[in-house]
C-alpha cells in the first residue's frame, strides 16, 4: 500500500433505472431511487478514491456506513456520488460521502473502509462455508 493522501476524491454516477428503485430492491414501495442504491454508489466512489493507493493484491472492504438520504430522485435522472478521504489510521480509511441528482443534494454521510490482502481475505471468508 502506498501512502494514502487525505483530500483525495473520486466521483461516480449512475442513471436511475428500474433495478435501482426502492420497490425493486425491497426498501420501500415507491418508484424512487433506493437508499441501498445510493449507499452502493457512495461505496463505489470511496473505492475509486482509494484505488490509486492500493498494491496489486490489495482491496478495501467496507466496515461502516452512516448516511442520510435527504431527497428523493425519480427514475431516469442521473445520480452522482462523491467520496473524499478525510482520515487515515493505518489500514482504516474514513471518507466523507455525498450524493446529488440533477436538481441538488440527496444524501451525505461518513463511510469507513479497511485495506486487506485480496487473496487472504477471500480464502478466510470461503472457509466460513465449510462445515467441519
Amino acid at each position: 500500500m502506498k501512502e494514502i493522501v487525505v483530500g483525495e476524491t473520486a466521483e461516480v454516477y449512475t442513471r436511475v433505472t428500474t433495478d435501482k428503485l426502492a420497490i425493486a430492491v425491497g426498501s420501500g414501495s415507491l418508484k424512487v431511487f433506493a437508499t441501498p442504491s445510493m449507499a452502493a454508489l457512495m461505496e463505489e466512489a470511496a473505492c475509486a478514491a482509494v484505488k490509486p493507493f492500493l498494491d496489486e493484491n490489495e482491496t478495501t472492504v467496507g466496515t461502516s456506513l452512516h448516511i442520510e438520504h435527504t431527497s428523493s430522485t425519480p427514475m431516469g435522472m442521473t445520480v452522482f456520488a462523491e467520496a473524499e478521504i478525510i482520515a487515515v489510521n493505518g489500514r482504516e480509511i474514513t471518507f466523507q460521502v455525498t450524493a446529488r441528482d440533477e436538481i441538488g443534494d440527496i444524501g451525505h454521510g461518513v463511510h469507513k473502509r479497511f485495506v486487506v490482502k485480496s487473496d487472504k481475505f477471500q480464502a478466510k471468508t470461503d472457509t466460513k462455508g465449510i462445515v467441519g
